[in-house]
């Protein structure tokens, strides 16, 4: 992800609330964050930077993951966080950041098979897979209908300007939805967000349809 991009983005996640303080002490922020195609890590660090209490990171490519790997040694985020009631997580805490070498589908439809517990639960979803290797409508299918969101989980998919556009609402298997909330070009790239299942909580996370055509 191009830096002014990032930018953007990461303004549009504080806005929906994603990195505020809910509880006052030592957890700051509860949001999980699951980084597909995460690359060198660049997206997922840049959330743990703002106080997110864990981030998943998933790519293929065992030299990304090295990268991402040391990447995270770098900048401190390989401790573990305290579980708790009210954590989400359980009383022997979980890594602060964890790498899972694995296929971006296998890991959102199957995630038991790559390490990944399928009870846990991600508050914040990025996708930024390479443009030309990728069938966008597959993958679509798969984050919607991944056992790892639920209600008010915020999807980042980032896609080449060539493809159109997204379709503002996606319908799961279960019946549920993904509501289209942002939908921005920045040369050829286009990022667009969904939230699942909103519920209401995420205030500034409002379903805009106007911005969901072709660009």
């Amino acid at each position: 992800m191009m830096g002014k991009v990032k930018e953007a983005v990461y303004s549009t996640f504080t806005s929906f609330g994603l990195y505020e303080d809910v509880v006052a002490g030592s957890i700051k922020c509860r949001t999980r964050h699951l980084d597909i195609f995460s690359g060198s890590g660049s997206v997922g660090l840049e959330s743990l930077s703002r106080g997110v209490r864990h981030c998943t990171f998933v790519d293929m490519a065992e030299d990304c993951c090295s990268t991402c790997e040391r990447n995270i040694e770098k900048c401190g985020f390989d401790g573990w966080n305290e579980g708790g009631v009210g954590s989400g997580i359980g009383e022997e805490g979980e890594p602060v950041a964890k790498v899972v070498c694995a296929d971006a589908f296998r890991a959102l439809r199957q995630p038991e098979t790559v390490g990944i517990d399928p009870n846990a639960k991600y508050d914040l979803v990025t996708l930024c897979p390479p443009y030309e290797e990728i069938v966008y409508a597959d993958l679509i299918n798969a984050v919607a209908n991944s056992v790892l969101v639920t209600e008010d989980t915020v999807i980042l998919i980032e896609y080449p300007v060539e493809l159109g556009c997204l379709p503002h609402a996606i319908v799961r298997e279960d019946g549920g939805v993904l509501v289209g909330v942002r939908n921005r070009k920045y040369g050829r790239t286009v990022i667009a967000m969904y939230i699942v299942n909103p519920t209401g909580e995420r205030e500034d996370c409002q379903s805009r349809p106007e911005e969901f055509i072709t660009i």
